[in-house]
């Protein structure tokens, strides 16, 4: 059952929107680095304008939700934590664009023996988001389900830390990488995890909202 009715339930339902538009960027991501792995640079690059203009319409939903906020949803005290939260989802879509940027920019030699464990590093940073999307949609009918979720994201981002340490440390103990692929995928490897990092900066402000509101 929704907690909040009205603006606020319109608020909500865009929030969920952009949520899902993230989701998209993420999927067309994952694509991105699956075709690239396998070799196929035209695909990868076809992936990569997908995944920026996916990232464009979350941008432009972001800026929905500010207006919705600005022009008189929840009470004023409230309207910067949902701003931050908005923001803070966008920012999981521009982690995706930065390590897509740099992988189709400098278009690295792939390490065949590691296509599995870069694969895994992109699906354990794209769980924490789908963590996180349950977390948000919580926010708005079980604050102790979101607070449960939240810390759930935090756990999903420290294994994709772990996996993000491991991956980069066999990239530099291979023989067959180069010095300069080997600083080009510490760099991409790095903004993958990122992808992580950003949802469980967002699941932090879950936290902080939904212990506001359960007092």
């Amino acid at each position: 059952m929704p907690i909040f009715g009205g603006k606020e339930s319109n608020v909500f339902e865009a929030i969920e929107n952009h949520l899902a538009v993230v989701d998209e960027t993420l999927v067309a991501f994952r694509e991105l680095m699956r075709v690239y792995l396998e070799g196929d640079l035209e695909k990868a690059k076809a992936f990569e304008r997908e995944v920026d203009q996916l990232e464009s319409k979350a941008d432009r939903l972001r800026r929905d939700i500010e207006t919705m906020l600005y022009e008189g949803a929840f009470l004023p005290a409230n309207r910067g934590d949902y701003v931050r939260l908005s923001e803070l989802i966008d920012q999981v879509a521009d982690a995706a664009e930065s390590a897509a940027h740099t992988l189709i920019l400098a278009r690295p030699k792939v390490p065949a023996e590691l296509k599995d464990e870069i694969m895994e590093l992109v699906d354990s940073s794209i769980r924490s988001y789908t963590v996180l999307v349950e977390a948000v949609k919580a926010l708005n009918r079980d604050v102790d389900r979101a607070i449960e979720l939240a810390k759930a994201v935090e756990d999903s981002e420290e294994e994709a830390d772990d996996v993000e340490y491991d991956v980069k440390g066999k990239v530099f103990e291979s023989e067959t990488v180069t010095t300069y692929a080997k600083i080009i995928w510490n760099q991409i490897l790095t903004k993958i995890g990122d992808i992580a990092d950003r949802a469980e900066d967002t699941s932090d402000q879950v936290m902080l909202m939904a212990i506001k509101r359960r007092g």
